[in-house]
């Protein structure tokens, strides 16, 4: 009978092996079958007391790690960056024509005919590049062939001034008829007040 009373007492207090399990209550299991063996004097998990739940990540403050500095390749390569980009501005405000007629005659040799007109217009003028009639006579000729009026209008004109052309004798008179068609105003004064006199067939 003392026996029978000391495993019952045991198995409701948990003796000295500290089980804490009243009778017929099982264990957690844990990995394999074992069976958790809750402790009676198990202590509270251990929370921070200046824990606040209203601030991010609790108030917990965490120092960012500081940053490396940028390898001399990087730094040398913004520096050109930065030095291409003023010298380009520079170039853009102090030169804008010359830059200008650059790019235009980069469209020009693409084969568009305004393209082709405007850098005909700036080597006969000057503008943006040293004056060359004979090149502009060229270009005019190239935005001619695709119609352009102003264009066809200066290489008449050109022509009949006397700078060096491809233009055959008659050509000239068709340009100009071209022109005025397509309403360039100058070219109808030329017919009124030289074609109709027969100087635009040379």
């Amino acid at each position: 009978m003392e026996m029978k009373e000391r495993h019952r007492r045991g198995s409701v207090s948990g003796g000295a092996g500290g089980a804490g399990f009243l009778e017929g209550e099982e264990a957690p299991l844990l990995p394999g079958g074992l069976r958790n063996r809750r402790r009676r004097d198990s202590q509270p998990r251990y929370e921070p007391t200046d824990w606040d739940d209203s601030l991010p990540y609790g108030g917990k403050v965490y120092l960012a790690r500081r940053k490396l500095p940028d390898s001399w390749l990087c730094v040398a390569l913004q520096v050109a960056v930065v030095a291409a980009s003023l010298g380009t501005l520079y170039y853009a405000w102090f030169h804008s024509d010359h830059m200008h007629f650059h790019l235009v005659k980069a469209y020009a040799h693409l084969g568009h005919r305004e393209a082709q007109a405007t850098v005909g217009h700036k080597l006969l003028h000057g503008k943006g590049v040293e004056q060359n009639h004979t090149a502009a006579m060229e270009w005019f000729s190239k935005a001619a062939e695709q119609g352009h009026p102003q264009a066809s209008y200066n290489l008449a004109v050109g022509h009949l001034q006397g700078h060096t052309t491809q233009l055959k004798p008659g050509e000239a008179h068709k340009l100009i008829r071209h022109a005025a068609s397509h309403g360039v105003p100058e070219a109808e004064e030329v017919i009124k007040r030289v074609c109709s006199k027969g100087h635009c067939d040379k």
